[in-house]
């Protein structure tokens, strides 16, 4: 798969292909079920296909400081989106000049004039153009003018809508699994590990890795969740490999705690060392609400608690 970061990326001999359009934000089952229809269509087509999508996400250069949480980082939105045997993805720097484009100067300078589109495919609610005046049908109209097939995808999975908005509902009120069945896989957190106050280790006996995640990451609600923790940091010794986890979220009430957190307990291991690492932290199942507790020895036993019960539900 090709990845290109603006048009100026894309090769000076590249022939006509199928385009797919969105911002793809946690390229749930929706998305995929669009990005695949357009794959299909390029292969009828004899054709490649390309997904554009953009960074940052537009509200917050339309609307700024109103930038939804982000379910993918745009790396890891690149790789799902190269899951689905798409031939090239173009990430689109949006800016407040290119917002104000009219649906035909969008159509003309992106999809015509530098991919050659000769299909697109958009989900059936997708708005382009200056204040969002153009729809699936203005892009027909278009196609009919520049010689293109345009057609809209409801993005549905079992016949249920899905959107992102919906996901980051569920993330917020902590319910991962519905989260994860419509994304088709957990949702995830990733960051570097950076040195907290180091309770986990000394003074509970379950060392902890404290993940810093990017800016506007959409964290679930507080509370401590199953899951996984995993080392994609390269090089490093932990490369690549994956453990079940017992993971908190929260700001520590016993300890009288204001900073929120996202700390992961990899089970049964207290001998990684993993500061300064790039991990991912992959959401299973809601064990509980974030709970202060009287004494630090009844923390421990909850703790322990939600170890074994974390460790139950992850080795089915």
């Amino acid at each position: 798969m090709q990845g290109w970061h603006g048009l100026q990326d894309v090769p000076g001999d590249w022939g006509r292909s199928v385009v797919t359009i969105g911002v793809f934000d946690g390229v749930h089952r929706g998305h995929q079920r669009m990005v695949r229809r357009a794959v299909a269509l390029a292969e009828h087509l004899g054709l490649p296909s390309v997904v554009i999508t953009f960074d940052p996400h537009p509200d917050e250069v339309v609307r700024p400081g109103s930038h939804p949480p982000r379910l993918t980082t745009a790396r890891h939105r690149t790789e799902l989106l190269g899951d689905l045997g798409v031939d090239a993805v173009c990430v689109l720097p949006f800016t407040l000049e290119f917002s104000r484009m009219t649906p035909d100067e969008f159509v003309q300078a992106i999809l015509v004039d530098r991919l050659r589109a000769a299909g697109v495919v958009v989900g059936e609610n997708f708005r382009f153009g200056h204040k969002a005046v153009g729809d699936v049908e203005t892009l027909r109209q278009l196609g009919e003018k520049y010689d293109f097939v345009a057609e809209g995808v409801p993005l549905v999975s079992n016949g249920e809508a899905i959107s992102s908005s919906l996901i980051r509902r569920w993330l917020a009120d902590g319910e991962v699994g519905a989260a994860a069945e419509a994304l088709g896989r957990p949702h995830r957190v990733e960051g570097v590990v950076v040195r907290g106050h180091q309770r986990g280790r000394a003074l509970l006996g379950f060392p902890t890795a404290n993940v810093e995640s990017p800016p506007f990451t959409a964290i679930p609600a507080d509370g401590v969740y199953a899951g996984w923790l995993e080392c994609t940091q390269s090089p490093s010794p932990y490369e690549g490999q994956r453990w079940p986890a017992a993971i908190s979220i929260g700001t520590n009430p016993t300890f009288e705690g204001v900073e929120r957190t996202v700390e992961a307990y990899a089970l049964d291991r207290d001998d990684l060392d993993l500061y300064g690492v790039h991990v991912v932290v992959d959401f299973a199942v809601r064990l509980r609400d974030t709970v202060k507790f009287d004494s630090i020895e009844a923390l421990i036993e909850q703790m322990r608690r939600d170890v074994d019960e974390a460790r139950r539900l992850l080795s089915g």
